[in-house]
């Protein structure tokens, strides 16, 4: 056996956009098999196959264009949509050319073609170098592969539900220490509630530019400002929502109970930062430790009270100033207040160390399946 250019045995051919479609499936049409479709298994789109490519379960398919330029699947039956292509290969069975291809997805990934759309360069996949053993050892090298890959994946499934129980272990740490304090008083008690800047076209018309948050910036208890826009605003404006250490932020609302409401501490690593309409501020007025009441609002009962006042009538959730105004509180004096954030702090800085542990044993395990790619294609098997 010798090393050959992977381009002189592969056939690839392009899906096309469909003349007929229908999102609900009707008498002689097929399901157009896009990359939710092959991930998933889920359609929703059907067509009449009518100048498009014919595939069938099993095929092989390749995503062609967009960000994910590279992403292998196999096909159900249909028609292969427009932005993957059908593949082949002579002389290689489906499962072996499906894992050699999964090989390579990190460099067709990155090298991507195109300044718009990102496209999969073929010449780079025509290029790559490969043996094609017989069919019997193809299969007994796949065999191999799945074994491997088998082990792995029961290992990752060990992992997540590790996150999982890592994830309710916190709760368990917030409501053991907040279970015990039983007064409740308004956080207007200790919290002066405002909004932020309403975004307008006429905002890029004001002369005085800032930096200002967004919901895309604050999460549970964790800030991401890899990316902050500015905004214009007048002299007032800047008053009124200027961010200062230790704010309290409320994200006022997407729709969904699980993002509802989520709330951070500001950090005050950017000078002089404003925050729009759909972060919503809590100024200390002196009288509460903010983390004390960022814990309690993560925790079990505060989760309970901003989804109970965020919901609406049409289901969805969403807070206002008005409705955080009506939240409550546990009370405790200050020196006690402390103690609950440094046992808090305690307990959950060993979930947290158990969890990084975690999650560079996943991307090791990523890495490792790639590991046996590359070892099953250059002849380690």
């Amino acid at each position: 056996m010798q090393l050959i250019e992977f381009g002189s045995i592969m056939n690839m051919a392009k899906g096309k956009k469909p003349v007929n479609q229908s999102p609900e499936k009707r008498d002689g049409f097929l399901p157009y098999v896009d990359i939710k479709a092959f991930e998933t298994n889920t359609v929703d789109n059907y067509t009449d196959g009518v100048k498009c490519l014919p595939c069938e379960e099993g095929d092989i398919l390749i995503v062609c264009d967009g960000s994910r330029s590279g992403l292998v699947g196999k096909a159900i039956n249909g028609y292969v949509g427009s932005t993957l292509a059908k593949i082949t290969a002579d002389g290689m069975t489906q499962n072996y050319l499906y894992y050699f291809l999964q090989g390579k997805y990190a460099l067709l990934n990155t090298k991507k073609k195109g300044t718009g759309t990102p496209h999969l360069n073929p010449d780079l996949l025509k290029k790559q170098m490969l043996i094609v053993p017989s069919i019997p050892e193809q299969k007994r090298i796949v065999t191999h592969i799945e074994e491997l890959f088998s082990e792995l994946d029961k290992a990752v499934e060990t992992l997540r539900t590790t996150k999982q129980q890592l994830a309710v272990y916190r709760q368990a740490v917030y409501s053991s220490v907040y279970s015990g304090i039983a007064e409740l008083k308004p956080i207007t008690d200790f919290f002066e509630i405002t909004g932020g800047l309403t975004k307008n076209s006429k905002r890029s018309e004001l002369p005085i530019k800032m930096p200002y948050l967004r919901v895309a910036n604050v999460y549970y208890n964790r800030l991401d400002l890899s990316e902050i826009k500015n905004i214009g605003v007048t002299e007032s404006e800047v008053e009124r929502t200027l961010l200062e250490k230790n704010d309290l932020l409320f994200v006022e609302g997407n729709g969904s109970k699980s993002q509802i409401g989520r709330v951070a501490i500001w950090d005050g690593s950017i000078e002089q930062c404003l925050h729009q309409n759909h972060i919503i501020k809590g100024r200390p007025l002196g009288n509460m430790l903010p983390e004390y009441a960022l814990f309690y609002l993560i925790s079990g009962g505060g989760r309970n009270q901003i989804t109970d006042i965020a919901k609406s009538t049409s289901g969805l959730y969403t807070l206002s100033t008005n409705k955080v105004k009506n939240l409550q509180i546990p009370v405790c004096n200050i020196t006690k207040q402390q103690q609950v954030i440094n046992e808090i702090a305690s307990r959950l800085s060993i979930c947290e160390s158990i969890e990084q542990t975690v999650d560079t044993a996943l991307a090791q395990a990523d890495a490792m399946r790639q590991s046996i790619l590359k070892q099953a294609f250059e002849g380690g098997f």
